[in-house]
């Protein structure tokens, strides 16, 4: 079978199979009114298709940038940003006060403030000369335990009861998706996914590498701030939505390269986002109708994206 085929024929499936699963997302179990039912699960599963969208596209293009499969933005410190952002909100404001601020204010605020961040770091790391893997792996895994570390401290200090609603705070959820902040999400993801689809042929010669990037026509610097600011945005929108996930972009970026077996944009980004959305959707509907909340997504999709992150490891380590 030819690569275009087998790309257009993975693409089709990742597609039925996404389908599929939003037809049993939406009609497994229902009892009652089916208006109040399709518009409540319609919401969640907005949410859903939304956060697996930004992580699966974020992941793929911050790989294209660092010409790396097993990096990822979490892996390099920007959960534990998210953590420290959060800890300070509780620290300062208290959970009372910052229950009472509005919510797209807050929403607002956080995403500022981390994709401010991830801009200053991801320029210092990658703007500059051709930099070492292990330099740059090893500096993002400091910076997060560093972060992290200034989390911990500050969370020592906090009151019992504010440390509870922090926790809640920290971990990921994939259910309770603020509807108004939807719509903001929406519509950042949108403006970034529309200004990829006019530029799907310069990142493929990002991908490149550095030096023939350069030798055919692409201005560096410029083009790569501009889509480590897209990734900035992506990891943003979904982390301030659902809370840090750490593997889970590795993952769905990891099987869409192996079902697609290309590394073509006009490919890759499609089959990353549909087999994101799939593992969500399907994951999400498995755990409520078979399992009845009784474990948490977030930590079933850690859990396998973990080892696939070990896999790509000792993969690369063989080599």
């Amino acid at each position: 079978m030819s690569p275009e085929r087998r790309a257009t024929l993975a693409l089709a499936l990742l597609a039925a199979g996404v389908a599929l699963a939003m037809l049993a997302f939406m009609t497994l179990g229902v009892k009652g009114s089916w208006a109040f039912v399709l518009q409540f699960r319609g919401m969640k599963l907005l949410g859903l298709i939304l956060v697996a969208h930004a992580v699966a596209v974020s992941t793929v293009l911050f790989q294209t940038v660092t010409a790396n499969r097993i990096l990822t933005p979490s892996i390099m410190g920007f959960d534990a940003l998210f953590v420290l952002s959060s800890t300070l909100l509780v620290a300062v404001l208290g959970s009372t006060a910052l229950a009472s601020v509005d919510a797209r204010a807050l929403f607002a605020a956080k995403l500022a403030l981390m994709t401010c961040c991830s801009m200053a770091l991801y320029r210092w790391l990658f703007l500059g000369e051709e930099q070492s893997l292990h330099r740059l792996l090893l500096t993002g895994v400091v910076f997060g335990i560093f972060l992290r570390t200034l989390a911990e401290f500050v969370q020592r200090l906090l009151d019992p009861n504010e440390f509870m609603v922090l926790s809640d705070m920290l971990f990921a959820s994939f259910t309770g998706i603020n509807p108004v902040l939807m719509v903001f999400g929406w519509a950042l993801v949108g403006a970034v996914t529309l200004w990829l689809g006019m530029n799907l042929a310069r990142l493929d010669v990002i991908g490149l590498g550095r030096p023939v990037a350069v030798n055919l026509g692409i201005r560096w610097r410029r083009d790569v701030l501009a889509v480590l600011g897209i990734v900035s945005v992506l990891v943003s929108v979904s982390t301030a939505l659902v809370g840090p996930v750490t593997f889970f972009g590795l993952l769905a970026a990891s099987l869409a390269r192996l079902a697609v077996g290309t590394s073509r944009h006009a490919v890759l980004l499609p089959a990353a986002s549909l087999t994101a959305m799939l593992l969500l959707i399907s994951g999400q509907t498995i755990l409520e109708r078979l399992f009845a909340f009784n474990t948490a997504l977030g930590i079933v999709i850690e859990f396998f994206g973990g080892v696939v992150f070990l896999l790509l490891l000792l993969k690369g380590g063989r080599k």
